[in-house]
C-alpha cells in the first residue's frame, strides 16, 4: 500500500524526483520504475548517433549552407574518453571550413553557428531546427542591421569548445553553439547554447555565456 506524500502538490511546479510517497520504508513500485526507465533514457541519449543527413536537410529548409565537420575524436568510444579531442576539429574539417572563410577583400562574418552532438545528439535532432527556424527571421527583421552569417557547420563528436575552432577557421567575429546537453533523469533532450566572442583556441569556459535547458 502507497503512503502519499503530504505536499505533493508541489510536484505540478517541477520535474524533479519530490513527493514520491513510500510504500513501507521504500519508494513506491511505479516511482522506482520511472526511474529505472529515465536512467535508461539518459544512457540511450548518450549514445545516440547524430543523423547528420536528416539535419542537413531540415537546415538547408531552411536556406542554410551546411558544412559537414568532424571534431578530432574519431568515434563514441574515444569521445567519452578522451574530451580534449572533442574540442578541436579534425585536420580535414578545419580545411573544409578554412576554404569557407572570407577573403580579406571581404566583410567577416558576424555570426557561426555550430550544431555539435555533445552529449546528446537526441537534444539536437530534436531541438535544433526549431530553434534556427525561430531564430533567422529574428535576425532578419531589423533592416538596419544585416548579420553576415558563416555556412552553419554541423560538427559530430563536438563539445563545446570545438566552437572555437570553427569561429577562427572561418574568421567569424561571433560563434553560437547548440550542442546537446548532458541527459539527466528528467531531460534526455536538452540543448545547450554557449555563445563566445572572437573565437579563437585556448578561449576557456569562463569567456562564454550559456544558455541552458533549451528544450519543448
Amino acid at each position: 500500500m502507497t503512503t502519499p506524500a503530504r505536499w505533493s502538490s508541489l510536484r505540478a511546479f517541477t520535474d524533479a524526483r519530490i513527493a514520491l510517497g513510500r510504500a513501507g520504508v521504500s519508494q513506491p513500485t511505479t516511482a522506482h520504475l520511472a526511474f529505472q526507465l529515465a536512467h535508461a533514457q539518459a544512457r540511450d541519449a548518450v549514445h545516440w548517433p547524430l543523423d547528420v543527413a536528416s539535419l542537413t536537410r531540415d537546415f538547408e529548409g531552411l536556406g542554410l549552407t551546411v558544412l559537414p565537420l568532424h571534431s578530432a575524436a574519431p568515434d563514441r568510444g574515444h569521445y567519452l574518453q578522451r574530451p580534449d579531442w572533442g574540442r578541436r576539429l579534425d585536420a580535414p574539417s578545419q580545411e573544409i571550413a578554412g576554404h569557407h572563410r572570407p577573403t580579406k577583400a571581404e566583410a567577416p562574418f558576424d555570426l557561426a553557428l555550430v550544431v555539435a552532438d555533445g552529449l546528446s545528439a537526441l537534444a539536437v535532432q530534436r531541438q535544433a531546427p526549431a530553434l534556427l527556424a525561430t531564430l533567422l527571421p529574428l535576425l532578419s527583421e531589423d533592416p538596419s542591421q544585416t548579420w553576415r552569417l558563416a555556412p552553419v557547420a554541423l560538427v559530430q563528436q563536438g563539445r563545446v569548445a570545438v566552437g572555437d575552432d570553427v569561429g577562427a577557421c572561418l574568421g567569424a567575429r561571433c560563434v553560437v553553439v547548440l550542442i546537446g546537453e548532458r541527459p539527466g533523469l528528467s531531460s534526455p533532450d536538452s540543448l545547450g547554447i554557449y555563445l563566445t566572442w572572437a573565437p579563437r583556441p585556448g578561449r576557456s569556459d569562463a569567456e562564454r555565456n550559456c544558455i541552458s535547458n533549451v528544450r519543448d
